[in-house]
């Protein structure tokens, strides 16, 4: 077999390790993610903060079979399918996939327009237009090497929702009990909390979007090949796709947790929505 040469990830910085798997958990947080925290928050107070438990190992089983998938394949998910199963399973799920992926870009991109409507004023149709064109040009224009690293730096700005919960009044004690000893419910309005913090949280674009980030990566890197191809890759690479699935779903779930908590009723009490007995 051929050996490849390329540079080893345990001589790589922690940070140089971290890539799709820290990309894509910040992509889960993204504006409509954050709409659906602030108002499960600010309508149930703390009582659904114990579905980050779930959330969290339930990620990073799904995101890092699916990064393992690109990397040792060398191809997207749709690309997997489309080799080993019939035209209209694939045709189906790209179908959905794109369904689903335009109204989730819509709702971002409105969302976007509206928080810059609320700081400077102004049409915020108009802004949203602006911000496609802007994020458009800059997928096709800028290289992806180039356009990654953007993107991972541009992750950190998210820990100002870990920050805010430091400068707002959280009782403490009151949020842990609730995390742990949770007031359950069978009522409708709880149960469809729930579904929507799991179905935001536990997105199909991600999958896609993992397993696609880890072969635009591999093909970037000189020496790299899929793992199919470089079996002598495979146990630096797995451990670096682990450790990257791991911090970047920690990541995930950790600003989804505090702004779920900043967001409760005496907070934020413009987004309650009358489950005062939850609050």
């Amino acid at each position: 077999m051929k050996k490849h040469t390329t540079k080893p990830a345990k001589n790589q910085s922690f940070w140089a390790r971290l890539g799709p798997g820290l990309i894509t958990g910040a992509a889960d947080d993204d504006p409509s993610g954050i709409a659906t925290y602030s108002q499960v928050g600010a309508g149930f107070g703390y009582a659904i903060l114990w579905t980050a438990f779930f959330t969290f190992p339930l990620m990073v089983g799904i995101q890092t079979v699916s990064a393992r998938i690109g990397r040792v394949t060398g191809q997207g998910i749709a690309a997997n399918i489309r080799q080993h199963y019939p035209p209209w399973l694939l045709y189906s799920i790209v179908v959905l996939l794109l369904v689903a992926n335009s109204i989730n870009i819509a709702a971002d991109i409105g969302a976007i327009g509206a928080a810059l409507k609320l700081l400077i004023g102004g049409p915020a149709h108009l802004y949203a237009i602006a911000f496609s064109l802007v994020s458009l040009v800059l997928q096709i224009v800028v290289p992806f090497p180039r356009y990654a690293p953007i993107l991972k730096a541009l992750t950190l700005a998210l820990l100002a929702y870990v920050a805010t919960v430091f400068v707002v009044k959280v009782p403490w004690s009151e949020m842990y009990y609730q995390t742990l000893m949770p007031s359950l419910s069978l009522k409708a309005d709880y149960l469809i909390a729930i579904v929507a913090v799991f179905g935001t949280a536990i997105s199909p674009y991600l999958f896609f979007w993992q397993a696609s980030q880890e072969v635009e990566d591999q093909r970037a890197a000189p020496g790299e090949e899929p793992l199919v191809k470089a079996l002598e890759q495979a146990r630096l690479q797995l451990r670096r796709i682990r450790i990257d699935t791991y911090v970047g779903m920690g990541f995930s779930n950790l600003v989804a947790f505090f702004h779920h908590a900043d967001c409760r009723c005496d907070a934020a009490p413009a987004w309650h929505y009358g489950y005062s007995n939850f609050c």
